[in-house]
Parts: C-alpha cells; sequence; structure tokens
C-alpha cells in the first residue's frame, strides 16, 4: 500500500522530527551539530520556510517551523539533510545513510497548541534527564525564545509575538510559561499526532484540515476495531 502524503499546506506550522538510523547518534560533537545549523540556515532562506523552534539532541532533532509554500518542507528536509550527511561522512571517514528513513511530520494549530510544541521541544534535554532546565542546554532555540542570545535561524510567529508589546515583555512572558511542566496528556498527545503525522490542534482546526485536504486529519487508536456481533 502506498504511504500517503504528508499534511502540507502553506503557512501552516509542522513540527518536525528527524532521527538518526538505528537510534545512532547524528552529531559526535559540537562541530558537527553547527554544521548542521549552518546546512539548516542556508535551507531555510533558500526554501522560504521560516524556524521558530528546534532542539538538537544526541541522535535526532525536532524542529518547528512554517513553510510559505506547500512543499517547501519537503524540499528542506531533503536537502539540507543530504548535504549535512555528506559533510558529516566525509569528516568522519564513513559511508552510507545516517538518517532513519523518512523524517516524520504533523501540522499544528496556533493558539496555546503552537506555544506547547513549542515548549515541548525546547524541553526534551530536560525529559531526556540531560539537563536540568531548558535553558542549560545550548544546542536548542530556548535561550533566543528567553530573550537571552539572538539565533539568527529563529524567525518569531505571531504567537510569540502577541505574548507582549516588545521583545523584554515577550521574552520574560515565554520564560515564564517554563514554570511548569507539560502536563502529561499534552506530552502524550503531542507525541502521538507527530507519531501518526496528523494535525495538532482543536476540532475545528483538523476540520479545517480535512476540508482542504480531503483526509482524515485525526489520530486512530491503537489496536484493531472492534468486530462486529454475527447477525441472527
Amino acid at each position: 500500500m502506498a504511504r500517503l502524503p504528508r499534511f502540507d499546506l502553506a503557512g501552516i506550522p509542522q513540527h518536525v522530527v528527524q532521527r538518526g538510523n538505528n537510534r545512532l547518534p547524528c552529531f559526535f560533537d559540537d562541530d558537527d551539530r553547527q554544521r548542521y545549523l549552518q546546512c539548516l540556515r542556508h535551507g531555510l532562506s533558500r526554501f522560504g520556510c521560516e524556524l521558530h523552534a528546534y532542539v538538537l539532541m544526541s541522535n535526532h532533532v525536532h524542529l518547528l517551523l512554517t513553510p510559505k509554500e506547500a512543499g517547501a518542507v519537503s524540499r528542506l528536509m531533503h536537502t539540507f539533510s543530504r548535504n549535512y550527511v555528506g559533510l558529516f561522512n566525509g569528516r568522519h571517514g564513513r559511508t552510507g545513510t545516517l538518517w532513519e528513513g523518512r523524517y516524520k511530520a504533523c501540522l499544528v494549530d496556533s493558539g496555546s497548541y503552537f506555544l506547547a510544541c513549542s515548549r515541548y521541544i525546547e524541553l526534551n534535554p530536560v525529559r531526556a534527564w540531560m539537563v536540568a532546565h531548558a535553558g542549560d542546554h545550548p544546542w536548542s532555540s530556548y535561550g533566543a525564545n528567553a530573550g537571552w542570545r539572538l539565533d539568527p535561524l529563529l524567525t518569531p510567529h505571531s504567537e510569540y509575538l502577541s505574548l507582549g508589546p516588545d521583545s523584554m515583555a515577550r521574552a520574560a512572558t515565554y520564560r515564564a510559561l517554563f514554570a511548569d511542566a507539560l502536563p502529561d496528556d499534552l506530552v502524550e498527545e503531542i507525541r502521538c499526532y507527530l507519531q501518526q503525522q496528523k494535525a495538532l490542534g482543536t476540532d475545528r482546526f483538523r476540520s479545517w484540515v480535512e476540508a482542504r485536504t480531503g483526509r482524515f486529519s485525526g489520530v486512530r487508536q491503537a489496536g484493531r476495531p472492534p468486530r462486529r456481533p454475527n447477525c441472527p
């Protein structure tokens, strides 16, 4: 059975995850991470995508970005990921694939869902027990979104801009969002929609996506559907 194309709509944010093959590291050191971000930065400009949040883990990457046109994310991921693999293999004297098949992506609604997804991404190192606070991990967008540094990779989304009248106020409000951990049910919801590559958001948002794509955009429960009883 042919794989369905990912949900992909111009102007709608996408949560993207890219994993190392067999869960092996995709970065050996900080030079690798710098090269990955350089490839990403060039790709964002070339393919018309805006990046709002990211985190580099040891064996996977999360990105939250918005394409200006449909298909831009796919072109971006294919090109810059391939370029990074070439640099990685050449630097470390290896050959072959680095990534685990296709990247996964889901659409993300605006409002609280967008900010929750941004927090989910930047809190990955905390959930993995790598650091105690999101700000302790240097390879994420948290430092820039929290107002501690500039990051040329990032373009603020309208939801972030709505957090305050100026950059200092927005950064302070954003930092305050991290005072409490994301609820477990919300973490599982984000993971589920990403794994099934659907549309994370309200029922109204999913209905809007379905009207434009002609496809079911909600997640399906695990397991087989219940059997119907035999008719007399």
